[in-house]
């Protein structure tokens, strides 16, 4: 199954044999991805039903928990990398998860939507509403998305929750990279992805 560019550019930073652990794996793709080409072993995370038979027939071990629940069942440092792609903003906890992120694993990966993308910006501003794109496309009543933020916003909370950035990135709608988002991440960027540890 392809990946999209976001999850290739996760799949680049995991060292190959790495323990890895995925929440909200989603169908699993990421991971099992991961175990084919990196010989990764490890755990998806999942509460949805359909996406946990999707994972058993790829193959990927899977358990079925609710994320705001944390990750007590796991031990300190048990994983090489914890990853979390297009959950973050729909976590009731979000400083509390990232706080297990970095318990469990020794490096944690997130991808988020980008609140502070130009045309959320536009259309916040001009029309008054809130902001719908192709990575939020949902009205404000009816939304997964309980915590949406921008760059900078998971920037401060990283500094407050002495995280270190290791590397980030950021993709557009379509999940590419473009030489603008390097210089103006938080204002072309519309899908972030950061790379992190607890100091």
């Amino acid at each position: 199954m392809e990946l999209r560019t976001d999850q290739t550019l996760i799949a680049k930073w995991i060292k190959k044999g790495a323990r890895v652990l995925d929440l909200g794996c989603g169908d699993g793709a990421l991971l099992s991805n991961l175990q084919t080409n990196k010989d990764v072993s490890g755990y998806g995370i999942e509460i949805d039903e359909n996406n946990i038979v999707k994972c058993i027939e790829k193959g990927v071990n899977v358990i079925q928990t609710d994320l705001d629940a944390g990750l007590s069942q796991f031990d300190n440092k048990i994983f090489d990398y914890v990853i979390m792609t297009q959950t973050l903003q729909a976590i009731y906890y979000p400083e509390k998860l990232l706080t297990e992120m970095t318990r469990v694993g020794n490096e944690a990966i997130v991808t988020f939507p980008n609140m502070a993308h130009w045309r959320c910006r536009l259309q916040l501003a001009l029309g008054g509403h809130m902001p719908k794109s192709k990575t939020l496309p949902y009205e404000w009543y009816n939304t997964p998305n309980i915590h949406l933020c921008s760059l900078d916003d998971f920037e401060d909370l990283c500094i407050k929750k002495n995280i270190k950035t290791i590397e980030r990135a950021t993709v557009d709608r379509a999940h590419q990279f473009s030489f603008g988002m390097n210089i103006f991440p938080n204002l072309l960027g519309e899908v972030a992805i950061y790379r992190f540890k607890c100091e």
